[in-house]
Formats: C-alpha cells, sequence, structure tokens
C-alpha cells in the first residue's frame, strides 16, 4: 500500500460508546488497526474494538496536528455532527453561549 503525504486526523467510537481523536502520517488504516490490536496500550486499548467514523486528510502535518488539537475540545454533540457531516448544526454549536466580559 502506498502512502499519501501529510496526514489524517481521525475520530474512533469506542466499544463503550466514547470518542477517540488521533491523527495519523504512515496511514490511515495501519493507525486505526494498531489501535484494535493495542499496540500503544493506554484508555483506547481497554475499550476495544473501536471504529473509525469519521477521517480527513491534511496536505500539511501541522494543519492536521491543530485540527486534531481543535476536535479534542469539541463536545460530544459537535463531534457526532461533524460525524453526521451536519455542517449547520456544527455552526450552531460554535456560537457563544456568554458574551465576552467587557474589557
Amino acid at each position: 500500500m502506498k502512502e499519501e503525504p501529510g496526514a489524517h486526523v481521525y475520530m474512533l467510537r469506542r466499544s463503550d460508546g466514547s470518542y477517540y481523536v488521533g491523527s495519523a502520517r504512515l496511514g490511515l488504516e495501519r493507525r486505526v488497526g494498531e489501535h484494535n490490536q493495542g499496540v500503544y496500550g493506554g484508555y483506547t486499548s481497554t475499550r476495544r474494538p473501536v471504529v473509525l467514523v469519521w477521517a480527513e486528510q491534511f496536505e500539511a502535518i501541522t494543519d492536521a496536528i491543530a485540527f486534531e488539537r481543535q476536535l479534542k475540545g469539541w463536545s460530544r454533540a459537535k463531534k457526532e455532527a461533524l460525524i453526521r457531516g451536519d455542517f449547520a448544526v456544527i455552526q450552531l454549536l460554535s456560537k457563544r453561549k456568554t458574551p465576552h466580559a467587557p474589557a
């Protein structure tokens, strides 16, 4: 299998229904397989099997890492809207609930 340039940001659904967000430089299929084999241990390895529910490829690893960090901060509802491709809901959930305090 030929490796694609750049990197992927991906989201897995774990066996307990929770989500995991990560990035992969050496191939998405390979990385998901490593999660399912428990290669790296940790939280995901104790909640196998995992299922890939969303992924996006980025040309630059720096862009992938920046989006991965952003996505990790999203609420469950916002992540699920992304999985569905419901960008209107993502936009709605992105609006501030409280205004900024005056400076």
